[in-house]
C-alpha cells in the first residue's frame, strides 16, 4: 500500500473568521454541505469541544469523527476513520484577511485496506475540485 496522503489546499471567504469557524463545526457543516447529518452518540451542546465524537455516513460509507483540538475563530482539527478503509487527521484553519478570510483545509490520510487505498487515491486526485466545491456551497449561503 502507499503511504500517508497529506492534501492542504487554501480558499477565500468574504466573511470574518468568528463568521467562518462554526461552518467547519459538525453541526454547522449541515448548513452548507448536502446530505451531512452527524449523528451524536452522546448529547452534546458544543459540537466543537475536544473530545466530541460524531458519526456521518457519505455515499454509504459511516465514518467516524473526534474533535482533537479547536481555537475557536481560528482553528479546528479532526481524527477521522472509516473503518476498513481510512484513517486520519482533517484540520481546518481560518487565517484573516483584507476582505474576510482564508481557509485552509488539511487532510492527512492513510488507507487501511486496498479499497481505501484506491478511495484514498480518487480523492486525492479529486481534492483541489473538492476544495472548490466547499468555497462555491459556503458562498451560496449568503
Amino acid at each position: 500500500m502507499t503511504a500517508t496522503r497529506h492534501l492542504t489546499g487554501r480558499f477565500p471567504l468574504a466573511m470574518a473568521p468568528a463568521a467562518a469557524f462554526p461552518l467547519f463545526t459538525a453541526r454547522g457543516e449541515e448548513r452548507w454541505v448536502p446530505g451531512w447529518q452527524p449523528r451524536f452518540p452522546v448529547s452534546t451542546v458544543d459540537d466543537s469541544e475536544p473530545g466530541t465524537v460524531f458519526e456521518t455516513t457519505v455515499d454509504g460509507e459511516c465514518t467516524t469523527w473526534i474533535v482533537l483540538d479547536r481555537e475557536p475563530d481560528r482553528r479546528i482539527s479532526y481524527a477521522r476513520v472509516t473503518p476498513g478503509s481510512r484513517a486520519g487527521t482533517v484540520t481546518v484553519e481560518i487565517e484573516p484577511s483584507g476582505t474576510g478570510c482564508t481557509v485552509t483545509v488539511t487532510y492527512q490520510l492513510t488507507p487501511l485496506s486496498p479499497a481505501g487505498e484506491r478511495a484514498l487515491a480518487d480523492f486525492a486526485a479529486e481534492y483541489p475540485e473538492f476544495l472548490r466545491s466547499w468555497e462555491t456551497m459556503i458562498k451560496a449561503l449568503g
